[in-house]
């Protein structure tokens, strides 16, 4: 009498591939241009980034503006997602990475460092964008007038 364990160990199959590692990717999307949304003064440029915005890889792919206002070089950067309670699951993430993150209660975000680098950032709706480069002082006035264009 064969015994099920035997049967199966038997039965089974050499393979000489090697397991094939799967790996989760977040899926590419094409990034709307949300151009509109970015104030054209001081602009130099605005890029496109399919996935992972900012090289975070929680973020979506968004779109990232760079701005020059006399010596001072800041971006901005927004990224859209289906559900505004993904947004703010997305927000926490960031939270999560800044250095002595301070929570702004008038903006409903947060202020702090990634890096060497201040970073404003805050969800609005299905949104979640921020002010990267500038002292909170500067940050906030350009986060207002950023929280301004979006829906």
């Amino acid at each position: 009498m064969v015994t099920p364990l035997l049967c199966l160990t038997a039965c089974s199959i050499p393979s000489d591939q090697p397991a094939e590692k799967k790996t989760l990717r977040r899926p590419i999307v094409e990034v709307a241009d949300e151009s509109r949304r970015f104030t054209s003064e001081n602009r130099v440029s605005i890029d496109f980034v399919k996935n992972n915005l900012l090289g975070k890889d929680y973020l979506p792919g968004g779109n990232l503006a760079e701005y020059k206002q006399g010596n001072k070089s800041y971006q901005q950067f927004l990224t859209r997602v289906k559900t505004a309670e993904k947004a703010a699951f997305l927000l926490v993430d960031f939270r999560n990475d800044l250095r002595d993150p301070k929570y702004l209660a008038h903006m409903g975000g947060y202020f702090g460092h990634d890096g060497d680098q201040p970073v404003l950032v805050f969800q609005k709706g299905r949104s979640l964008a921020g002010v990267i480069g500038l002292p909170e002082k500067d940050a906030d006035m350009a986060a207002r007038v950023f929280a301004g264009a979006l829906d």
